[in-house]
């Protein structure tokens, strides 16, 4: 698990980057970026706030942020397995797709081949 911190509070930012030492990371490389404001439409985003509607609400421990954190982690894992899962039923789909048009060329170009011989012979 590899988190990046992005805080307005710099007292905020500076714990949880003491809290996270072990898996800080930067912010392009990063599986959970941590932040204390709200953010739409990002998986990665963690959101800590004092809103209801926050990942983790204020105030926490420590044990709190990384048990918070390991399960978005586990959530995250198990949406790319998914994806995953789905591009290759759908590059295994192209490759039978492929596969049939390939033994379908072949056929007709043996067929061509058995033709011309033929020709060439009964003249």
């Amino acid at each position: 698990m590899r988190v990046a911190v992005e805080c307005k509070s710099p007292l905020l930012q500076k714990s949880l980057e003491m809290f996270l030492k072990k898996y800080l990371s930067s912010t392009k490389q990063c599986d959970i970026l941590v932040r204390d404001e709200e953010c739409l439409n990002d998986q990665r985003c963690f959101y800590i706030g004092t809103k209801a509607g926050a990942d983790l609400v204020k105030p926490f421990s420590k044990s709190q942020l990384i048990l918070a954190l390991e399960n978005r982690y586990k959530m995250l894992d198990i949406q790319d397995d998914i994806k995953t899962d789905e591009f290759e039923k759908e590059e295994s789909m192209n490759f039978e797709i492929l596969q049939k048009r390939i033994e379908f060329l072949t056929k007709k170009y043996q067929e061509d081949i058995i033709n011309s011989i033929k020709a060439f012979y009964e003249k």
